[in-house]
């Protein structure tokens, strides 16, 4: 399969270098500016849907909280009517048999919400009933002759499930979505229904049914441009409008669905919407808004957009032609100077000339290029000859070395002839201290061969200062055998005894410990001496500070050098690396 890709580029490939670079510059152009205008069109459309449904939700809730004001106000007007003593008089006279309701108690009604100034702007009509389901009404005149005025409508009243609703609720006030006094469910009203009981018998005296206007909701809601509000109402276990401003979508409700999959058919449809619940009546407004109406801006910057980069692509197109041709007649003359070069015609190379550009640079750079390359040829010529003498300076500084040990190796044994075991245990440990020291010319030197070394320091410094000094090694047998940089603790052991030891009255402590933790290397020189008076003087001294440049130079950045010190109570190294 790679093989034949290989081959169709191969073969769809321009043979010249101008189509390519006018193929590049509209693959370059074209593409991003189809996406831009992609992107753009995509993201002007989620920004002006983000702020319909932010708007809006705040509209809602503003709508659902005058809407609460309203209903607030309904609630006070049942309690302030049924509260009338001459209303609860004449319900007990009925209920009772005495008196049944008539045009006085319709009249008292009237007067009691003229007298207390109550709000009736979205009030349809307020009927009292009594228990016998008689009733006196106010307002509107089809409260007097709706389907529950019949004898044969008030029988029906008490199997009603709004009356059995309201009988549930126990005297609290009760919303229904439609007016319950008219046979059908739909209208330009809804109603609110509250039961009187009488607190002595615990026997219902009658009700208050008041219808509210659809129209109230309207008035709650600021006007926008696009969509409308609905109103649905599901708390009696089916959902149905309440109020709605788009005609024709209630008639696509179906009772038995749910909120969710109503707002799921209206996004399938092509609507946008949102709800907000209301406090009062646990009913949802809803705001819904067609989708293209809202996204006709949106389309528009789009189509702009489109527009706009057909054209600028075209423009692409044309200035690729001009600038391809500028761009190509300087690299065809750099190429053929390339290729006299190459056939030895140097001198023809530094007289060509360029213009002051970019090609213009690469054509200057190759005449410099060209020039070094001679130079360079001659300097590796000198190089050869320079590393071959350093070769032989160092076959000649390898004899000093077997020379030294040479030297020792008779002091050794003329010690021992003289029976002075102190100059000879010296001369070993200063034969062995050199050779570790040495090395072989590696960089590198096992743990144990360092300690080795160090052994050997404290073994010629306590033959000089009459075994004052004591040693402790404490190393984790695992750092053993691995390789680590030389000459990195002995210089330390030498500072803490040279600098912290020496200068003590009495016995001093060298302790080293190593540790190897998660491939992190840690070793601690600790002295009792006599500790650092002046920090700032240590990084003076030849040995830590070829110690701390070596460390940095070798393990990078990740390694560390810490020194710690207390005057009279000693001085601690700490140096950490990875393997």
């Amino acid at each position: 399969m790679k093989l034949s890709l290989r081959q169709l580029w191969l073969r769809i490939k321009p043979r010249k270098l101008r189509t390519r670079i006018l193929a590049a510059m509209v693959l370059l152009s074209v593409p991003p500016l189809l996406l831009l205008g992609f992107i753009s069109t995509n993201i002007s459309r989620a920004t002006i849907v983000a702020n319909h449904m932010t708007t809006n939700v705040q509209n809602l809730k503003t709508a659902s909280e005058v809407a609460d004001l309203l209903l607030r106000n309904v609630i006070n007007m049942h309690r302030l009517i049924l509260a009338n003593p001459e209303l609860r008089a004449e319900l007990k006279a009925s209920y009772a048999g005495n008196r049944p309701l008539d045009v006085r108690t319709s009249t008292r009604l009237q007067n009691l919400v003229v007298t207390n100034l109550i709000d009736t702007r979205y009030i349809d009509s307020i009927c009292l009933f009594d228990r016998g389901f008689q009733s006196v009404c106010y307002g509107s005149t089809d409260a007097f002759t709706g389907y529950y005025v019949t004898q044969e409508g008030r029988r029906e009243i008490a199997s009603s499930d709004w009356y059995r609703q309201a009988t549930a609720a126990k005297g609290k006030e009760v919303f229904f979505g439609y007016n319950v006094l008219q046979s059908s469910t739909t209208g330009q009203a809804f109603s609110s229904v509250k039961l009187l009981r009488d607190p002595d018998r615990f026997q219902t005296l009658g009700m208050l049914v008041i219808n509210i206007r659809t129209s109230m909701f309207r008035e709650a809601v600021n006007e926008t441009e696009d969509g409308g509000l609905m109103v649905l109402d599901s708390t009696g276990g089916s959902m149905q409008p309440v109020y709605e401003e788009m005609p024709g979508l209630a008639s696509r409700i179906d009772e038995r669905m749910s909120e969710e999959t109503w707002f799921e058919q209206l996004r399938r449809e092509g609507y946008l919407s949102i709800g907000y619940r209301n406090k009062t009546t646990d009913w949802t407004l809803m705001h819904i808004v067609e989708s293209g109406s809202l996204l006709k801006d949106a389309n528009r910057i789009g189509s702009i957009t489109w527009v706009f980069a057909a054209l600028i692509a075209a423009v692409a197109m044309i200035l690729s032609l001009i600038l391809s041709g500028s761009i190509i007649r300087p690299l065809l003359r750099i190429k053929k100077l390339m290729v006299d070069w190459s056939k030895g015609s140097g001198a023809q190379t530094q007289l060509a000339s360029f213009e002051e550009d970019e090609i213009g640079a690469i054509g200057e750079t190759f005449k410099r290029i060209s020039s070094e390359n001679q130079q360079l040829e001659e300097r590796l010529i000198h190089a050869q000859l320079k590393e071959r003498e350093a070769e032989l300076q160092t076959l000649q500084s390898q004899i000093k070395p077997h020379f030294l040990y040479n030297t020792l190796d008779s002091i050794y044994w003329m010690a021992i002839k003289q029976n002075n075991r102190d100059i000879a245990a010296m001369a070993v440990a200063l034969s062995e201290s050199f050779k570790l020291s040495l090395n072989k010319g590696k960089e590198t030197i096992p743990v144990f061969k360092e300690l080795k070394h160090i052994e050997h320091y404290i073994t010629i410094q306590n033959l000089r200062f009459k075994n004052r000094f004591t040693y402790i090694g404490d190393v984790a047998p695992e750092l053993m055998h691995l390789d680590m940089l030389k000459l990195l603790l002995q210089p330390l052991v030498e500072n803490a005894i040279y600098h912290g030891l020496e200068p003590k009255l009495g016995e001093g402590t060298v302790r080293l410990t190593g540790r190897l933790e998660d491939g992190i290397v840690t070793f601690i020189v600790a002295d009792d001496g006599i500790g650092i008076k002046e920090m700032s003087a240590i990084h003076q001294g030849y040995g830590i500070g070829n110690v701390k440049e070596r460390l940095a130079l070798y393990y990078g950045p990740t390694s560390s050098f810490t020194i710690k010190s207390e005057v009279d109570a000693g001085t601690t190294i700490e140096i950490r690396f990875r393997l």
